[in-house]
């Protein structure tokens, strides 16, 4: 029989796995249920001898070309066409009908049959070597044109926020209860640093992403795993701070009381739930000390903050990106910072394509290139990679509901959209593949959603196909059945 191919760190968890239904009720209709569940659960091992630590590093399944991630999820879709994807046909053919060829049969958020063609109203212009043509709207950036990877023929089956970030951020489209892509991620390596957790997370854009907190759950996996969401003002972390009449002596003794208590429970109950209790317990007693100055910005140079655009004790994208490089520097695996305000219909002045974009732009444009220059200077760049992405991109068309108003914006459209990768592993100045003179369908080298999802797994040294955790009878993987490498990006 052939093994299945599966990675696993936790022998609790496996044996746990290893109960299966079948042998439950086969035990029970003997009348030694009780016993045999009992002996499964604690066989040859107490719970302090099983609980193996869940931030320790793992061994990946080969050489990793990173050890970090940072994922800069612009929530909202921005609009490829008038960041990226310079498109002078369809700047020529501004306010035709768009041909029905195209649009047949394919479904829009808000767009019926008939649609008029929207050349973008930003100037374009090709900078570096490598000629990568790049919107005015994002002049910091053009200026590292050269250290980006384009992605310019991505695409998904999804063309609403919530399953397209779904699928997206874990691997399916239809439900909240799937681990996302950082669980997967700390599951898999572990965390370098014992004092903070593997995965951590900040929001910014005034709102959480359509797909909600599930974008950094853990599902299935155990809640270990899911992602930290930290915040830039007041406590970093929400409950972090002892309660008013507790000092830290008297917390290491509430918490070894309550770990005794939570063992004995593991002992005797066999829940890996309590063995993650003790575990985050533990995680949130060492990051009392580590946190609080860590997410203090007030230490770092007046030249720096400026590169950021960056006030310390704000709340911000720019803070956000700067904590990004402070986590990475510590040894986080993957810090994921969510931007909302991307989703430019042109229903009212404030989702309009031409100042209110290039306004928007400008709040992501600073930070990121800060980013990558200070990760480089600082001789990180090459051991982190930075994945910038929405979760679908722009219809070449104006929005339906908004086609005869004076207001510029465009629909949702899962066809066709550019991200870009910088950093270890990847080849700089890059643009892989290519779409049709419309912007409408890609045409060459085609990149589903997966197939990023395992191209970032891999430059950490992981097999997406190996990477998996059998749940309800079967094994799962981030990547469901489908995904591959975009091996001709890599260096």
């Amino acid at each position: 029989m052939t093994p299945r191919m599966t990675t696993s760190f936790h022998p609790y968890l496996d044996r746990l796995a290893g109960i299966t239904r079948q042998q439950f009720v086969r035990s029970t209709s003997l009348g030694l249920g009780a016993a045999a569940l009992n002996s499964l659960l604690n066989s040859s091992a107490t719970a302090d001898q099983t609980l193996v630590d869940p931030f320790a590093p793992r061994r990946s399944h080969f050489p990793a070309r990173v050890k970090n991630v940072i994922l800069l999820s612009m929530s909202g879709g921005p609009s490829h066409l008038d960041l990226f994807d310079y498109k002078p046909e369809l700047l020529r053919r501004n306010g035709e009908e768009c041909p029905q060829s195209l649009m047949e049969g394919k479904p829009f958020a808000f767009t019926g049959s008939t649609a008029r063609l929207l050349g973008t109203p930003q100037r374009f212009q090709q900078f570096g070597e490598s000629g990568a043509w790049m919107s005015a709207a994002i002049p910091h950036l053009s200026t590292i044109a050269d250290e980006l990877t384009f992605i310019k023929s991505l695409y998904t089956e999804q063309f609403n926020h919530g399953p397209a970030e779904l699928l997206l951020y874990t691997g399916i489209p239809r439900t909240a209860g799937r681990p996302s892509l950082g669980s997967w991620i700390t599951y898999g390596l572990g965390s370098e640093n014992r004092n903070l957790p593997g995965f951590i997370v900040f929001v910014s854009g005034g709102s959480l992403p359509s797909g909600g907190k599930a974008g950094w759950g853990s599902g299935f996996l155990p809640s270990v795993y899911q992602g930290v969401q930290c915040r830039t003002s007041g406590d970093p972390v929400l409950y972090l701070t002892n309660p008013e009449g507790m000092d830290r002596e008297l917390r290491r003794v509430s918490l070894n009381a309550i770990n005794d208590l939570n063992r004995l429970q593991a002992s005797e109950l066999g829940d890996p739930e309590t063995l993650t209790r003790i575990a985050q317990y533990e995680m949130a007693f060492r990051m009392q000390v580590e946190v609080p100055e860590l997410m203090d910005l007030k230490s770092e140079p007046a030249h720096i903050l400026a590169d950021y655009g960056a006030e310390p004790g704000g709340a911000s994208f720019a803070n956000n990106c700067l904590l990004a490089r402070r986590l990475v520097e510590k040894g986080v695996r993957l810090v994921q910072l969510f931007d909302w305000g991307w989703d430019f219909h042109g229903t009212n002045p404030n989702e309009d394509l031409r100042d209110a974009f290039a306004k928007r732009c400008a709040l992501m444009d600073r930070p990121v290139t800060a980013l990558i220059k200070d990760l480089k200077q600082r001789g990180l760049l090459d051991e982190t990679l930075i994945v910038w992405m929405g979760e679908f991109g722009r219809t070449p068309f104006r929005e339906g509901r908004t086609a005869a108003g004076a207001v510029l914006g465009r629909d949702h459209h899962p066809f066709s959209n550019t991200m870009f990768m910088v950093g270890g592993g990847m080849r700089p100045g890059m643009t892989y593949g290519v779409t049709d003179e419309l912007g409408f369908n890609v045409v060459e080298n085609p990149v589903h959603v997966h197939d990023v999802q395992a191209t970032i797994l891999h430059q950490l040294g992981l097999d997406h196909t190996r990477l998996t955790y059998r749940f309800q009878g079967r094994d799962f993987r981030l990547t469901d059945v489908q995904g591959k490498l975009v091996q001709s990006i890599l260096s």
